[in-house]
C-alpha cells in the first residue's frame, strides 16, 4: 500500500500534502527531529527521530520502497529513495528520477565545493518559495500519487 513520507523539518508544503493524502485516503508520515504538532487526522503519523544529522533521512530511507511517494529537498535522501523505486518530489514539485538523480547529486557536490572555496562567504540562499511553487507541487503530488496507486 502506498505511503506518503515527508521529510518534514523544513518542508513548506506539509498542509498541502496532508490534503492530497486525505483525499486519496493514504497514510502520511511526517518525519522530523521534533517540533511538529501531532495531527488530528487519523491518516497522519508524526515520527520524531533522535537529534543528529540526517536521522530523519535515515528513517525514511530505511522504510520507503516501490509504490511510495517521498517529499524532500535533500538530494542524497532522494537518491536513496529513487534507488529503491519510490517516487520522489521536491516541495516545489520538481521530480527526482533515475534519469536525473546523478546530475542532481553532482550539482549538489559542485555547489558545496564552490561555497567552500568562497573566501568571503558571500552568496546566499536559494530563491523564495512562491505561490507558483506551491501550485506546481500540488499538481505534481496528485500525479505521483495516482501513478503510485496504479503501480
Amino acid at each position: 500500500m502506498t505511503v506518503l513520507y515527508v521529510d518534514a523539518d523544513a518542508c513548506p508544503v506539509k498542509a498541502e500534502a496532508e490534503r492530497v493524502a486525505t483525499r486519496h485516503r493514504l497514510r502520511m508520515v511526517l518525519v522530523s527531529n521534533g517540533g511538529l504538532r501531532p495531527s488530528a487526522n487519523p491518516l497522519v503519523e508524526v515520527v520524531t527521530v533522535a537529534e543528529g544529522p540526517d536521522e530523519a533521512d535515515k528513517w525514511i530511507a530505511e522504510r520507503c520502497g516501490k509504490g511510495d511517494v517521498v517529499i524532500t529537498s535533500d538530494i542524497p535522501l532522494a537518491a536513496k529513495c529513487v534507488e529503491v523505486g519510490a517516487r520522489v518530489l521536491r516541495p516545489n514539485g520538481e521530480r527526482f528520477t533515475p534519469a536525473n538523480i546523478g546530475q542532481q547529486l553532482a550539482m549538489r557536490d559542485l555547489m558545496a565545493d564552490l561555497r567552500a572555496a568562497n573566501p568571503l562567504g558571500a552568496g546566499g540562499g536559494g530563491k523564495a518559495f512562491s505561490k507558483a511553487d506551491r501550485s506546481r507541487f500540488l499538481d505534481a503530488l496528485e500525479r505521483e500519487i495516482r501513478a503510485a496507486l496504479r503501480d
